[in-house]
């Protein structure tokens, strides 16, 4: 739909000039173009954001099951657990067993924490230190889909990488950022994938929900 005189003249202020250059730049200077631009980019957005729940869902609970057959139901008060988190180099780096322990202290049950842990935590359960403790036994029970010709090492390094740029994904999306520079296709089978190697049906039923493939091919 054409922009009226209007919205040309008033979207770019509302957008802000320096946010606004960068879709300004992509369109060679086009105010139109790249106003088309930003309306998709709001448009591939809010389509990521069903995949990206999905992910993030199916990601949790399966990692969370994993920890529950190690260190039972009450695991985000386990000393044993909270000590085993990897610790980061830097105080300002994201910690997960601060993380954990401050939902812990304010929230009663196990389900209300895992709804309430950063992205981050999930991610985390996926370093080296967890394999010995928590994925050599329980990687393919919990993420049955992961290929088997790979190692559960190989596959679990595997998902702390795609888990790391789905977060930087979700967060860009988030904090309002441009995605249109992004590969959206990789973007989106690697999300797929993670819930793939949860379950294949429920990577199934996503693909025929989504909007993301589409859009992708409307870009501007």
């Amino acid at each position: 739909m054409p922009f009226s005189p209007a919205e040309l003249q008033d979207l770019p202020g509302v957008i802000s000039a320096p946010r606004f250059a960068t879709y300004l730049q992509a369109m060679g200077n086009s105010r139109e173009q790249a106003l088309e631009l930003y309306a998709w980019n709001l448009d591939i957005s809010s389509a990521l954001i069903v995949p990206l729940q999905v992910c993030e869902v199916a990601v949790r609970n399966g990692v969370s099951e994993a920890i529950e057959a190690v260190h039972d139901a009450n695991w985000p008060w386990n000393n044993g657990f909270i000590r085993s988190l990897p610790r980061p180099k830097s105080k300002f780096r994201y910690n997960p067993a601060d993380d954990l322990q401050l939902c812990a202290r304010r929230l009663p049950t196990t389900g209300k924490i895992i709804a309430e842990l950063k992205f981050a935590f999930w991610e985390n359960i996926f370093t080296a230190g967890q394999d010995s403790r928590l994925w050599n036994a329980h990687f393919r029970t919990f993420f049955p889909g992961a290929p088997l010709a790979q190692s559960i090492p190989v596959c679990r390094a595997q998902a702390y990488a795609d888990l790391q740029a789905i977060r930087h994904l979700r967060n860009r999306i988030a904090h309002h950022e441009p995605v249109f520079t992004r590969n959206l296709a990789d973007d989106y089978q690697r999300i797929h994938d993670m819930i793939a190697w949860r379950s294949p049906t429920a990577a199934a039923w996503m693909d025929g929900k989504q909007t993301v493939m589409a859009l992708i091919a409307q870009k501007p």
